[in-house]
């Protein structure tokens, strides 16, 4: 998530997250504070949107996950199983029967069926809604006819030709071709059903999503603020909350939201500064949340820029990145240097898949340097401001480069978070550009196929073995086929290096004395906020 996505959609649909911001860029913005009713407060950025297929965000994600039942969603330790769903079968990875199951109401009442989730599908692949997540349906049948590859053109249907509505329980889902990983891929958000109400008035539904969820809003979306969640009376599913609601507060600075979280008044926070977090230890004690994650930061190459062409130029840049020296500078010794395309938490890591680029060796770097014939003009490096740690790694990397390549003229590019990935999708960036991705759900493919395949990575690399590694890998019944066509791919990307692993982040939370039974996923599902409780 906080990505790029752009499976075989068009270039620049969709962010992780995400889009991209997988961080937590958080100075308070009024709003709740903690109480005895029941409910609690978690601190976190401010959402983009809240209609789920036109979002990548994780800080969305915090508030849908609370809203939404998808059909499938992951257990804690990322294997997907039904949850408005009764089933999800195929005989052949390619055609899939989905059974809804019987008495599911979304928050106004309206009964949730098989055509909830076709018809939220439909207008979240429509390509002149340009949606974020629009490039996640790449995969249904039919999607390039509602994508067609002139931007300008008006499609000729508004439909899914691989979404069949059998009945109102089951639904039909062809794919272009076999992909083992579907049930996963229906986890993700971006996937949740919408009643006709919210269809009939898309501008109203953001600022008040109903969805079929555990929670329902209280009052509307409260920009800059907060948003307020309370159970939903009529919710009949398997996570029914705990506790008596949940406030999501906004905040645009990390360090206050900590302030708020040592002074009582939030009582959840999923991401500590990296700078506070030996005193958030000292002080939170056994209230200390630290978890892996799945979130793995990267360095991008315009290869768009000819001056970024030779792979060894890339591979140079990445030797002199000492990993392990900004990981105990900058984060306290606690992230994990990347020794691989993917982190630790993803089923198919390998440990030192990365190997000789990805270690730090000045000398071989610079002869690699050399050999590519060096670096012309200004060097340009950018990254958002919604962490102070961001700037901070920059300029050692920056030291690094011009200490041990040469490369005298850097500048820092330093863009708001608001801007960021949307400069990033017009591709204005003209230099090496900070990037992340946190698991959409745990797959290799997730990461490799949305990152570097050719179709929408913002680094405008092109490879045709990778692609279809790629593509056999995803149409493998057998898992370890799969794997075997996935680590071939990350060997040709580590090869060429269009985009550098740098680290993977360690999770740094904290709670209040008030929450108990704090669960913080590494995957899109994040805070399992159903299962706090309150004192």
């Amino acid at each position: 998530m906080i990505g790029q996505k752009g499976v075989r959609g068009r270039a620049g649909a969709g962010l992780a997250a995400v889009l991209l911001a997988a961080s937590l860029g958080l100075t308070a913005c009024g709003g709740a504070a903690a109480s005895d009713d029941g409910t609690f407060v978690v601190g976190h950025s401010e959402p983009d949107h809240l209609v789920p297929g036109n979002t990548t965000s994780s800080y969305s994600f915090d508030v849908l996950g609370g809203l939404f039942d998808n059909l499938m969603t992951l257990t804690e330790e990322g294997e997907p199983v039904p949850l408005a769903a009764a089933s999800v079968d195929s005989d052949d990875q390619r055609i899939w029967t989905i059974k809804v199951k019987a008495g599911q109401k979304f928050h106004n009442g309206e009964p949730v069926t098989a055509r909830s989730f076709a018809d939220a599908w439909n207008n979240a692949a429509y390509g002149p809604n340009a949606y974020a997540a629009n490039s996640y349906f790449a995969y249904i049948e039919g999607y390039d006819a509602l994508n067609p590859e002139d931007e300008n053109a008006t499609p000729e249907t508004k439909t899914l030709s691989g979404l069949d509505v059998v009945d109102a329980a089951t639904l039909k889902v062809t794919l272009n071709d076999p992909f083992r990983q579907f049930p996963l891929l229906l986890t993700y958000p971006a996937f949740a059903p919408m009643p006709e109400a919210g269809l009939a008035d898309l501008k109203a539904f953001e600022e008040h999503p109903i969805g079929n969820g555990p929670y329902m809003m209280s009052g509307n979306w409260e920009r800059n603020r907060q948003i307020k969640l309370v159970p939903f009376p009529g919710y009949t599913g398997p996570r029914k909350p705990k506790n008596k609601g949940v406030t999501w507060k906004s905040y645009t600075g990390a360090d206050t939201a900590y302030t708020d979280l040592r002074a009582g008044r939030i009582d959840v926070l999923q991401t500590i500064p990296a700078g506070k977090v030996p005193e958030a230890k000292r002080v939170l004690g056994d209230r200390f949340l630290a978890r892996e994650m799945s979130t793995i930061d990267y360095l991008g190459f315009p290869l768009f820029d000819e001056r970024f062409a030779d792979p060894r130029l890339r591979r140079a840049i990445s030797m002199v990145i000492d990993r392990q020296g900004i990981n105990k500078a900058v984060y306290h010794g606690a992230y994990h240097p990347a020794d691989s395309l993917l982190p630790p938490t993803i089923p198919g890591y390998r440990p030192g898949a990365c190997g000789e680029p990805c270690t730090y060796d000045p000398a071989k770097a610079k002869k690699l340097f050399d050999e590519a014939g060096g670096f012309g003009g200004t060097l340009e490096l950018y990254f958002s401001n919604s962490q102070p740690t961001y700037e901070q790694w920059m300029r050692i990397v920056a030291n690094s480069i011009r200490d041990n390549l040469g490369v005298q003229d850097i500048r820092f590019r330093e863009v708001p978070a608001s801007e960021y990935f949307s400069m990033l999708r017009a591709r204005e960036e003209k230099g090496p550009y900070r990037q992340n991705w946190e698991a959409d759900y745990p797959s290799p493919q997730n990461y490799l196929e949305n990152m570097w395949g050719s179709e929408g990575n913002r680094m405008g690399w092109k490879n045709e073995e990778f692609d279809e590694l790629i593509a056999k890998g995803n149409r493998s019944a057998d898992r370890a086929e799969a794997m075997k066509h996935y680590h071939a791919a990350e060997d040709i990307a580590i090869r060429e290096m269009p985009m550098i692993p740098l680290w993977t982040w360690a999770g740094q939370g904290g709670r209040s004395e008030r929450v108990g039974n704090v669960t913080i996923t590494p995957f899109s599902t994040g805070l399992l906020a159903p299962e706090v409780t309150v004192e």
